[in-house]
C-alpha cells in the first residue's frame, strides 16, 4: 500500500549492524504529520491524504490557511508545511488523526525527495563537468564553455545546450534506500545512504515505486 510522511533532515551519522559492519545512515524525523484532508475517487477522481509538518505563528498565516486547518484541530498551531501524498486506495483515516514514522518498518526501502542545496550561477566545469580548456600555451579559455555556434545554418544555438546558469535548488528524489532502523516513539527514521537537501530540509519519505 502506498504511504508517505512529511519530515526534516536532521544529519548523518553511522550505526552498526549485528555482523559489526559500519552503515552510513541519514536521520530523519518522520512525523508527526497531522491529517488536514483526504481525497477519494467518488468525490476527487483520485485517492490522497493531505498531511502537515511543523508548526507557524497564527499570525504569519493567511485566514484561509486558518480556515482549512480548522477541521484538524490545527487552527491556533497551523503547520508549517502542507502537502498531499498520493495513494492507491481510498484512505482509511481520519481528518485530525496523526500518522507518524510507526507507518514504515526497518529493511523497508522508500523513496526520498528534497530541495538540492543551491549553489547560486556556476560554470560549465562546475555545473557540467565540462573537461575546459588547455592551461598553458596561451589556451585562453580555461574554464570557458568553448564554440556553441552552428554555422551559417540553422545559425542559432540549439536548445537544451549545456551552458552557464543557475546550479541546484532543485527538487530531485533517491529512490530505493533502506529503512535501517525506526524508532516511533521519537518519530525517527534512519536511512541507508544520502538523502537531497541540507541540514533541518524538509523532505517527502514514501514508499519505493521500484521495488
Amino acid at each position: 500500500m502506498t504511504k508517505g510522511l512529511i519530515g526534516r533532515k536532521l544529519g548523518m551519522t553511522h550505526v552498526y549492524d549485528a555482523e559489526g559492519n559500519v552503515i552510513a545512515v541519514t536521520v530523519i524525523q518522520a512525523g508527526p504529520c497531522p491529517v488536514l484532508a483526504l481525497r477519494t475517487r467518488e468525490r476527487d477522481g483520485y485517492s490522497a491524504m493531505q498531511l502537515g509538518f511543523g508548526a507557524r505563528k497564527p499570525k504569519n498565516v493567511t485566514k484561509a490557511v486558518r480556515g482549512h486547518v480548522r477541521a484538524a484541530g490545527l487552527e491556533d498551531t497551523p503547520p508549517a508545511v502542507i502537502q498531499e501524498v498520493r495513494l492507491d486506495a481510498d484512505p482509511t483515516a481520519s481528518v485530525g488523526d496523526v500518522v507518524g514514522a510507526g507507518v514504515f518498518a526497518k529493511d523497508e526501502y522508500v523513496d526520498v525527495s528534497g530541495l538540492t542545496k543551491g549553489k547560486g550561477f556556476q560554470g560549465v566545469v562546475r555545473r557540467w563537468r565540462f573537461g575546459g580548456g588547455r592551461a598553458s600555451h596561451g589556451g585562453g579559455w580555461h574554464r570557458r564553455t568553448g564554440s556553441i555556434g552552428m554555422n551559417v545554418s540553422p545559425a542559432r544555438v540549439q536548445k537544451n545546450k549545456k551552458m552557464p546558469g543557475h546550479m541546484g535548488n532543485v527538487m530531485r528524489t533517491v529512490q530505493n534506500l533502506r529503512v535501517v532502523d525506526v524508532r516511533a516513539d521519537e518519530n525517527l527514521i534512519l536511512v541507508q545512504g544520502a538523502i537531497p537537501g541540507a541540514t533541518d530540509g524538509m523532505v517527502l519519505v514514501r514508499n519505493a515505486v521500484k521495488r
